[in-house]
């Protein structure tokens, strides 16, 4: 391996290592450490001496460059966490709306790093460049409020603004030539809108420019499920669409190499400047390079060293799931891809359509040989017929790119001519959309780590193929077997997966962060009982869809929503689009947030019957029974929720929604409730919820409490001690995850 590859393999590992696992002063113990073992290397032989030095100054470097850039650009920035204060920012890119009004990316006078600030919808009318001032609540971007978040600092973002009151705004650099690529960007963007329609032209915006906005959510879950996602994520396929299209115009490979790396540069830039994106413009533009040096370039170092150039410019960047999607991805096509293109195709002289097909599946097994495990962890999914999307889509990507880049150059000049160029990127984009709708409607496209025992197969599966590849002489005999052997016992996991909620009732109290979600099953009936969160980074439709499924349910019989709140509807839209449901009951009357129009919309643009509940109903639920009580407040959304109570045989378990204690005292007073098993704690735990009266009429045995972060306090020390003295075992989606709790009719408790 090259020195240069060594240096920065050796640079990244220690970047990674106090990203993960040293903190603060032990970044700067480590690099102590490594500088220590790096002269020490210089004792060894003669053939592993120079390696050994460079390898561990560079981790030393590595280790040191995390720490300084810690406390010289992110603890700076911090101070201001907490903070009301006024400020004056250059704004980075274009706004974009929010639920609330607009976001945009800025960079703040006197503070290194940038911010996301938070303001009205005037921000949109604004361009890269302006400047704006005013007064904002500043919070830290690394931790918003209890969870550490890392989407914002992998980007460079170390505070979040929220403004307060009117900002005042001024010209800045607007027309500096800085912000060509974000003006071309939005050109684009608009160019796109008038040459195509409907999803095909979010589709053609997101992989012309990497803006997702503009494709509808159930486009994007098709494209997700099928395993087709990384096609809207600007990456180096799309970087090798633009670089092919470049060498049809450029015969001359130094004029390519001339001209190939600015575009990159520029490309780079217009699409956002992602970690993806970088990771391909730099690798790409090396052997470029090495093209006008007369120099040999390989893969492995090129990708190193496109690592470490990221990683210099920003360290937490390692910390990206793009970054390490990318890098993991590009890692599997360089190591895996030629052996299995080999094995396929083996001496014979085959044909085209067989080499592409074995170049196509060769790219796609490569690069999920690395990414699976990623996938798995930051989704949630392990998408099965990714392989076969590949090969049917990929061509119809390269297709869709080329022509739509294209015909959105032209129309600048001649539109007539570029409305012409664009049916074809049409007809290839619809073809994609088309292709992924069907694929993720196959059964098993796909499966959930919502499974438990999924992470257990797949440690099997490696280490099955690792025998293989290791310690067996493999010959195509041997990785047949091999893969017969997962297949199978994939199915069995599976299988596995669903027999395991078979109880006459079923209960999960699903983890979506400061929001609830109980799913409740019997026997092959489910209904979900609110489907939302407050904390915008969690996704409860996609959360309880994808609960169903590992327990191999496609169809929800009902949604249940105890009120309008947002952190009880947010998920709704999003889990209609995914699968199915029977009926969506609600409570009658209006809201005061104005979501019970939303999620009426949403119930009819998906074909949803709706019942609104005005009295007491009982509802036959497998094994079990449903029984819905109507809202007996009388002002504000949490008083006029419904209460669910879910049974099987002498077991009961009560959800409340929001109520507070009056309403707790109402409910108890208008029917005559069993004593309980379990209890959903409401309002997430809120000292109104859960009152004495009630743990004393009802004498649960288990307390569930749905909350994730946020501001209220919740749940509050006064709840907790007040359950605790009931002699409830307490279990928190916070600290334990997805709770599931099981009974049978014959159990008293289970």
């Amino acid at each position: 391996m090259r020195r240069l590859a060594v240096f920065a393999g050796g640079f990244s590992l220690g970047v990674f290592l106090a990203q993960y696992l040293l903190q603060d002063g032990w970044r700067l113990l480590g690099a102590g450490l490594a500088l220590a073992l790096g002269l020490v290397s210089a004792l060894l032989p003669q053939a592993w001496r120079r390696r050994g030095v460079i390898l561990f100054a560079a981790l030393s470097l590595g280790l040191g460059w995390s720490w300084l850039c810690a406390r010289q650009v992110q603890r700076p920035a911090q101070t201001l966490a907490g903070r009301t204060e006024y400020f004056t920012a250059v704004l980075c890119g274009y706004a974009s709306k929010t639920d609330f009004g607009a976001q945009a990316t800025v960079r703040l006078e006197g503070v290194l790093g940038k911010a996301v600030l938070y303001a009205g919808r005037e921000l949109l009318e604004l361009v890269p460049g302006q400047t704006v001032a005013g007064q904002a609540r500043f919070s830290d971007a690394a931790r918003i409020r209890d969870e550490d978040v890392t989407a914002f600092t992998s980007k460079g973002v170390f505070l979040l603004a929220y403004g307060q009151g009117e900002l005042t705004v001024g010209e800045g650099t607007r027309h500096s030539l800085r912000w060509l690529p974000a003006r071309l960007g939005r050109a684009m963007t608009e160019r796109i809108q008038l040459l195509f329609f409907g999803d095909a032209a979010g589709f053609l915006t997101a992989i012309l420019t990497g803006s997702r906005g503009e494709i509808s959510e159930e486009a994007y879950l098709a494209l997700s499920e099928a395993g087709l996602n990384h096609i809207l994520a600007v990456s180096g396929m799309h970087c090798g669409f633009l670089m092919a299209l470049a060498g049809l115009l450029l015969q001359s490979r130094k004029l390519q190499a001339l001209l190939g790396i600015p575009l990159l540069a520029f490309y780079a830039a217009l699409t956002g400047g992602s970690p993806s994106v970088l990771r391909a413009c730099i690798m790409l533009s090396l052997p470029l390079l090495a093209i006008l040096a007369r120099r040999e370039s390989d893969g492995p170092t090129s990708l190193l060293t496109a690592l470490l150039l990221i990683l210099l410019a920003n360290p937490f960047a390692a910390a990206s799931v793009s970054l390490q999607l990318s890098f993991a991805a590009m890692a599997g096509i360089l190591w895996l891809t030629p052996k299995l293109y080999r094995g396929l195709t083996g001496e014979k002289n085959r044909g085209k359509a067989f080499r592409f097909l074995a170049v196509t599946i060769s790219v796609s097994m490569g690069a999920m040989v690395f990414t699976v495990p990623l996938t798995a962890h930051y989704f949630g999914a392990l998408v099965l017929i990714a392989p076969l999307s590949s090969a049917l889509c990929l061509w119809a990507a390269a297709w869709a790119f080329s022509f739509g880049l294209l015909s959105v150059f032209v129309s600048f000049f001649c539109l007539p001519l570029g409305a012409l160029l664009a049916l074809p990127a049409w007809l290839a984009a619809r073809y994609i959309l088309f292709a992924a709708g069907l694929l993720s409607k196959i059964p098993y496209h796909a499966v959930y780590t919502a499974n438990p025992y999924l992470k257990y197969w797949m440690a099997y599966a490696y280490l099955l193929f690792a025998a293989a590849y290791f310690v067996m002489r493999a010959g195509r005999r041997t990785y047949l077997l091999a893969s017969i052997l997962a297949v199978l016992t994939l199915a069995l996991t599976v299988r596995l997966g669903e027999v395991r909620y078979g109880s006459d009732l079923d209960v999960l109290m699903l983890d979506v962060g400061q929001g609830q979600s109980v799913l409740l099953a019997s026997h092959g009936v489910c209904a979900l009982v609110d489907c939302g969160s407050a904390n915008s980074w969690k996704h409860p439709g996609e959360t309880a869809a994808r609960q169903l499924a590992a327990m191999g349910r496609k169809r929800l019989d009902y949604l249940l929503l105890t009120h309008y709140d947002w952190d009880h509807v947010s998920g709704v839209t999003g889990l209609l689009a995914r699968l199915e449901v029977g009926a969506l009951l609600v409570p009658e009357g209006e809201d005061d947030a104005g979501l019970q129009g939303m999620v009426l919309s949403a119930a009819g643009a998906h074909g949803v019957r709706v019942r609104f509940i005005t009295e007491e109903e009982r509802l036959d639920f497998g094994r079990g029974a449903l029984t819905i009580f109507p809202p007996l407040g009388e002002t504000g959304d949490n008083e006029r929720g419904l209460a669910v109570l879910a049974s099987a045989g002498e077991n009961d378990f009560l959800i409340t929604g929001d109520m507070d204690a009056a309403t707790e005292a109402k409910l108890l007073a208008a029917y005559d409730l069993p004593e309980i098993e379990a209890l959903a704690v409401g309002h997430h735990g809120s000292k109104y919820a859960a009152s004495q009266t009630l743990l004393e009429a009802l004498r649960p045995k288990t307390a569930c409490i749905s909350v994730g972060s946020n501001r209220y306090g919740h749940p509050t020390e006064e709840t907790l001690l007040r359950l605790a003295r009931q002699g409830c075992d307490i279990y928190r989606t916070d600290l334990h995850g997805t709770i599931h709790l099981a009974w049978n009719q014959e159990d008293r408790y289970g």
